[in-house]
């Protein structure tokens, strides 16, 4: 029989399945340890810096504040008694240092600096991995508009076909909201990416003259940015990262919901990648159901859920939180790891997309070509003003309806039957003729997103750095 987990989680079948393993990694056990011994390393480095601590005792700290020497069991045995993770490590620190310098661990802190600044680590990493996976899906999502600028098809406003327009130019305006995620990341970063040191009140107090210059360079240390005022229960950027995560999902999901409902078997304009027995059906065998799609889809749905919770976590009162800080520790890591899947999966979709250009084509003529009045009522409005036009051509598509002819011919009807037929040859006949700005718009969302430099490099690698051998 299988000994149960140390710490078992809920099973998630989509985490299972296409959860983002580098997300997974930020928000790991591991590495929220990691953030709150670098946090301490970092702190007894820059108290060196100052003359608040000792060269000596510093290092011994920075010695002693390793992953490999943490009690697990221990650690979370006190957390649970404390509610917070952090006096159980100082002291398993402490635990491992000399007279004297065990008593300089956590000089002036408080838990909330430590955990606060841990977070920091791992929002920033995230943003840097968000970059790198919006990075490629932009890129292969700007070749699926470069080849298909110019691919014929029918727009569509309220699920019914509209006016012409091309593959590329519906794609572009994804590619142009990526291009502002992208510019998003980049603008957030510092406000994200903060340290965390004021001590208990918020104050500083208990760090004495040189709590500034500590907090200065404990940020330098760490490649994060200073702040000038405590953000214990400012969370603002801490929301501002949540609704990011919320932002890219739910762009991914407009993609994939667009993918799913231009699939369907009555349009099939679009499918998603094929395979052996992919999207397949337990008892119907010729399904290949738009599977990518759905995740990135269900993904959005929670996302929108769990951001509500970012309004919540910004009503922190006073000094310190209670309770709404708790809401953080669940829902962030959820919110980072949903948007790095939903930028995986949808980079794997576009990549594979099939595209049908001679269905898309065929589609156009579909509903007698009534996707060509508004071009027809653009025409005639020239000589006969636009109301007048509007209403020529709505009789026209009520006699297309409802006898099943084209427009082509019941316009003209129409345009005799008012003695203005003379008017037909100035009107558009061709799809290809009425499609305005598309291609010059796709040309454009490629070029901006080329033009739009990563979000930021990848952070430093302060915790090997600090961590003495």
């Amino acid at each position: 029989m299988t000994a149960p987990l140390a710490h078992p989680t809920p099973f998630s079948l989509t985490e299972r399945l296409v959860g983002d393993r580098g997300q997974l990694a930020v928000f790991s056990e591991d590495s929220a340890i990691e953030g709150w011994l670098a946090a301490e390393r970092a702190l007894a480095r820059a108290q060196a810096e100052v003359g608040v601590l000792s060269p000596a005792e510093a290092e011994a700290v920075c010695r002693a504040a390793r992953l490999a020497a943490v009690d697990r069991e221990a650690l979370w045995r006190t957390a649970r008694t404390v509610g917070y993770p952090v006096l159980g490590l100082v002291r398993q620190i402490s635990g491992l240092l000399p007279e004297g310098p065990d008593g300089r661990v956590h000089y002036g802190a408080t838990t909330q600096d430590i955990m606060d600044t841990g977070l920091a680590l791992q929002m920033a990493r995230s943003l840097a991995a968000l970059d790198r996976g919006l990075g490629e899906l932009g890129d292969a999502l700007a070749e699926q508009v470069t080849e298909h600028a110019a691919t014929v098809m029918a727009a569509r406003t309220h699920g019914q076909q509209a006016v012409p327009t091309t593959f590329g130019a519906t794609l572009a305006t994804l590619l142009g909201q990526f291009t502002r995620h992208r510019r998003r990341l980049a603008e957030a970063e510092p406000r994200v990416a903060v340290v965390s040191l004021f001590g208990a009140g918020g104050t500083a107090a208990a760090l004495g003259p040189h709590a500034a210059a500590t907090r200065s360079g404990m940020a330098r240390l760490l490649g994060l940015h200073d702040a000038e005022t405590p953000w214990h229960v400012a969370r603002d950027g801490v929301a501002e990262f949540g609704w990011l995560c919320a932002l890219l999902t739910a762009t991914c999901a407009r993609l994939a919901r667009n993918v799913v409902d231009l699939s369907r078997t009555e349009i099939a304009e679009v499918l998603e990648p094929g395979g052996d027995h992919r999207g397949a059906s337990s008892t119907m065998p010729q399904k290949a159901n738009p599977i990518t799609s759905e995740i990135v889809i269900g993904l959005t749905g929670t996302t929108g859920a769990l951001a509500s919770a970012l309004l919540r976590i910004q009503e922190a009162g006073h000094e310190r939180a209670a309770g709404e800080w708790q809401t953080e520790w669940q829902v962030l890591p959820e919110l980072a790891v949903a948007a790095g899947t939903a930028l995986s999966e949808t980079t794997a979709l576009v990549r594979g997309l099939r595209v049908d250009a001679r269905r898309m084509r065929a589609n156009l003529d579909h509903d007698g070509g009534l996707l060509m009045a508004e071009s027809r009522m653009i025409a005639l409005a020239a000589s006969t003003g636009r109301e007048r036009a509007h209403g020529l051509v709505h009789e026209a598509a009520a006699r297309t309806r409802s006898s099943g002819r084209s427009l082509t011919e019941t316009l003209r009807e129409v345009l005799v039957d008012q003695s203005l037929g003379a008017l037909l040859s100035d009107v558009p006949a061709r799809p290809d003729d009425y499609l305005g700005q598309a291609r010059q718009m796709a040309e454009a969302a490629v070029r901006h997103w080329r033009a739009e430099p990563a979000a930021h490099p990848e952070p430093l690698a302060p915790l090997a750095l600090l961590a003495s051998a």
